[in-house]
């Protein structure tokens, strides 16, 4: 394993800086990319966050001075997969086995849908959404790994957008898709939008049915001796989205927008495990049945005012949304000594937010622009865990340590403001965000409250320099702030199996991270290569800690680290090899240091990974589409241990039959290789956990646009290149 993923990094690294090469050599018989400035706003504002500057149509990756935005109506696995396989084929972007998503080795990242927080993508359940909800009404995923102060500054390691796909095009129109695959998994859905003078409608219905085998394998030594845990999971689930949209010109300068979304996730596990050890503790075999289910609600309103000129207006937004998750299961284990235990189980956690945002932005304020606004949220979380054990079935008694409920409401007031200005061939943004935040807490069961207000200020500087019109050269600040989960402050125990539990901690702090980047750009035609230095800084960092509490039993639970410091360089190239092959290459060579010192574990520890990915496109013919894509992960440090590396292997063909139907076929994980190991290695606890699924399918799939009007370009064609800068 770890010479394949020596292997895989190195080739991503080695193949930057070649393919860029033959880039140049190739550029002669490749057209140059349309250039010209922003383009006037259409009818209905496009989905994306603010900011992002665009030329051409359909661009592979778009830059702008505080983000990256990424295409991925390309991307096949998009086509048939979830989230999660669209964002692993994104510089900078992994995301492990088990759906957890991180940035330049950070997990700390907001998730966004259309510039928006979702109730589907907070908590212990975001994996698995990510790995449920599908990826075929995603256009671009935008990377702001410094945002501006313009944005919330939760998540240390910066945002990502996910951008839906919009259509406006005259009368009706709508789009059909569907795929299955191999081994049971399949999903399908229908858009459609009528554009009729001032009303515009707009609706999505999706449907993901997905099953998967995992095992799991924990060797652990401790001092009650050493034990083995090996298990085997059958998931299998259902995920439906719906939305519906409206917006109404109520002016020639005022628009009126309406949107409600609900989102279901539902799932069934069961599982099998058997437990052996050398100490006191007796050997067991265990059955369990669960059953999982996410309900998430909103309904939003905005309203948009355009004074004279396209980037001078005033919009407001107002949304509700209302996020309902519940866990059951029953277990039954069967110890080879002493009585057997039956077990049922039950969570709930409820969320209610409230939203209330407004934006102003006024150009040629001093020869600069000028955006200022308010971003109030009220959200309100009920946690309800229930526990009981018996000798047997219909004899449980409830089980006072397994039982508890938590209140946590947060409110946050912030005011933001940030001023961008040319001079010349350089560009300044400048920005300071302030924000007052409330936290009451209620440990119901335990009698227990706390309350945590406090008041900071988040500023943010973005720097470019233009050399010409290929050489570009950028430098960025911000303050960024993890503040922690709702299930982070629980104290109570939660019980997972007899070997491990889960706790949280009421006395975590926010962690602050300050991060620095210095990058150079080049851009002439198709070819566009990225070279960024990066640095982060961070106080009070919050992470995972597994304590030993005897006979082998094991408690996570979350701390504040004294501090920690990484810092990297990654380069990305995107281009056209041949006039009909394109490519996608990114490599990241990534440094960690960690102080756990206050946690009373070994003090200063520092590692450094190299991870990389490689997209390359093929148009054999005006109709046939080949495609290749790979990433590898490397090693990544934790306070006591490590987690292994990771990679994968996806292969795509589409047919278009016509300029309304297109067929799909993709392989994902064509190597079988991926997987998630975890190592906890202190003088006395030593642990290796090995999860595995199924992941390896063959998917085929259809796509039929139908209505009137000109459909949408299938965008098989990377030559207008990246744009912006």
């Amino acid at each position: 394993m770890r010479l394949k993923t020596i292997l895989f990094s190195a080739a991503a690294i080695v193949a930057t800086p070649c393919l860029a090469l033959a880039q140049a050599a190739a550029q002669t018989a490749a057209p140059a990319a349309a250039q010209g400035g922003p383009s006037a706003a259409p009818k209905s504002a496009p989905a994306a966050v603010e900011g992002v500057t665009v030329t051409g149509d359909g661009a592979a990756m778009r830059s702008s001075i505080d983000r990256r935005s990424y295409s991925v109506s390309n991307d096949l696995s998009a086509r048939t997969g979830s989230i999660a396989d669209a964002l692993r084929n994104i510089p900078s972007v992994e995301v492990d086995v088990q759906g957890n998503v991180s940035l330049r080795g950070d997990s700390n990242v907001t998730i966004l849908i259309d510039g928006k927080p979702s109730g589907m993508f907070n908590g212990d359940g975001r994996g698995d959404a990510l790995q449920a909800m599908p990826a075929d009404q995603i256009d671009r995923v935008e990377v702001m790994t410094n945002p501006s102060a313009a944005f919330r500054p939760d998540g240390t390691a910066g945002i990502i957008n996910l951008v839906t796909k919009q259509t406006r095009k005259p009368g009706a129109t709508g789009t059909l898709r569907a795929n299955a695959s191999t081994d049971g998994r399949y999903n399908g859905g229908v858009s459609g939008n009528y554009v009729n003078g001032k009303l515009t409608l707009s609706g999505d219905a999706g449907f993901r049915h997905e099953q998967q085998k995992a095992w799991q394998t924990i060797d652990r030594t401790t001092a009650a001796g050493t034990s083995s845990q090996d298990g085997v999971f059958e998931n299998e689930g259902d995920m439906v989205n719906l939305r519906g949209g409206i917006d109404y010109d109520l002016t020639p300068k005022d628009r009126l927008s309406g949107e409600v979304r609900y989102r279901r996730m539902q799932f069934d596990t069961t599982g099998d495990e058997t437990y052996e050890t050398t100490g006191a503790f007796p050997d067991y075999t265990r059955a369990t049945d669960a059953a999982m289910k996410r309900d998430n609600k909103a309904v939003s309103a905005d309203w948009r005012h355009q004074f004279k000129g396209s980037e001078h207006q005033l919009t407001a937004h107002l949304e509700y949304e209302q996020t309902d998750f519940s866990r059951n299961s029953t277990a039954f284990t069967d110890y080879s000594a002493g009585a057997d235990v039956y077990e049922l189980f039950g969570f709930g956690a409820d969320q209610e937010r409230t939203n209330f945002k407004t934006d102003y932005a006024r150009p040629n304020v001093g020869g600069g622009t000028l955006k200022t606004g308010l971003d109030f949220e009220w959200v309100k979380n009920d946690y309800d865990n229930h526990g009981s054990t018996g000798p047997s079935l219909g004899s449980q008694t409830l089980d006072p340590a397994r039982t508890n409920r938590f209140l946590f409401d947060q409110d946050v007031y912030a005011a933001y403001v940030t001023y961008e200005k040319a001079f010349g061939d350089f560009t300044a943004q400048g920005g300071l965000r302030a924000e007052q935040v409330q936290i009451n807490g209620d440990q119901v069961t335990g009698g227990q409250t706390f309350e945590n207000d406090y008041f900071k200020v988040y500023p943010s500087l973005h720097l470019g320099y233009t050399v010409n019109e290929n050489n570009t050269f950028k430098g960025s600040y911000s303050r960024r702030v993890q503040r922690p989960q709702v299930q982070d402050l629980n104290p109570y125990r939660v019980y997972q199996d007899p070997q491990n539990y889960r706790a949280g901690n009421p006395y975590l702090k926010p962690q602050v991270t300050d991060s620095f980047e210095l990058g150079w750009q080049y851009r002439k035609g198709p070819a566009y290569y990225l070279a960024t230095a990066y640095y982060r800084s961070s106080e009070g960092v919050v992470t995972d800690v597994v304590r030993d509490l005897g006979d082998g039993v094991l408690l996570t639970t979350r701390e504040n680290l004294n501090k920690s410091r990484n810092g990297g360089l990654e380069l990305v190239a995107n281009g056209r090899l041949t006039p009909k092959i394109t490519y996608n290459v990114s490599a990241n060579a990534f440094w960690n240091e960690i102080d756990a010192g206050n946690l009373g574990f070994s003090g200063t520890r520092s590692a450094t990974t190299l991870s990389g990915r490689a997209n390359v496109n093929w148009q054999a013919t005006p109709k046939d589409f080949f495609q290749i894509n790979a990433f590898t992960s490397g090693k990544r440090l934790t306070p006591q241990g490590h987690r292994e590396p990771f990679q994968m292997v996806n292969l795509g063909y589409r047919r278009k039959v016509n300029d309304k139907l297109s067929f799909v076929v993709t392989v994902q994980d064509a190597l079988d290789s991926f997987e998630d190991k975890a190592v906890t290695d202190t003088p006395t606890l030593k642990d290796v956990t090995l999860r595995t699924a199924n992941v390896r399918a063959i998917f085929f799939g259809f796509t039929w646009n139908f209505g009137g009007g000109k459909p949408r370009p299938e965008q098989f064609d990377f030559g207008s290149g990246a744009v912006g800068g």
